[in-house]
């Protein structure tokens, strides 16, 4: 898993990051901007487990670790 979200980390964080402003800007709600950032946190992480799980999956059995 740490493979894949190394690879994507700083791309999703930072748009992660400037939608979680906008909306912000947008409703001036802090609740609105905590929730989706944590949704989004969380759909990231479970993104890179789901991803590494469909690679397990296509790639050739291989021997050892």
């Amino acid at each position: 898993m740490w493979d894949l979200y190394k690879k994507t980390f700083v791309g999703m964080q930072t748009i992660i990051l400037l939608v979680t402003l906008l909306i912000f800007m947008r409703s001036h709600l802090w609740t609105h901007a905590v929730t989706f950032f944590a949704i989004m946190q969380t759909g990231s992480a479970l993104g890179a487990i789901w991803g590494t799980r469909l690679r397990r999956k296509l790639q050739p059995n291989r021997v050892g670790p």
